[in-house]
């Protein structure tokens, strides 16, 4: 069983940064994948970014250049930076992590994200 923590979430102006944490419960490096998703309102949940146990990156074209997943190993947490922030960023922000195949996928309870001047 995995438990993530999520924080960090708020109002931010657009143009303005914000910083996401996610607390895993197990070392990070026995996870296959951690990464966060998001939710607008009124539409599906979306992948932003995600990182492997190798360190392969992934990232929404709708985020790619603006933010930035990273880990602390050390602390066995994920975060999320954002930077450059618009108004359609506004979501409800989940960290996600799946354990090596055929493990499970696990989620946060979710960070509500709103990008407003």
């Amino acid at each position: 069983q995995v438990q993530l923590v999520e924080s960090g979430g708020g109002l931010v102006q657009p143009g303005g940064s914000l910083r996401l944490s996610c607390a895993a419960s197990v070392s990070i490096f026995s996870l296959y994948a951690t990464g966060w998703y998001r939710r607008a309102p009124g539409k599906q949940r979306e992948l932003v970014a995600a990182i492997t146990s190798s360190s392969s990156i992934t990232y929404s074209d709708s985020v790619k250049g603006r933010f930035t997943i990273s880990t602390d190993n050390a602390k066995n947490t994920v975060y999320l930076q954002m930077s450059s922030v618009k108004p359609e960023d506004t979501a409800v922000y989940y960290c996600h992590a799946r354990e090596n195949p055929p493990g499970n996928d696990y989620w946060g309870q979710g960070t509500q994200v709103t990008v407003s001047s």
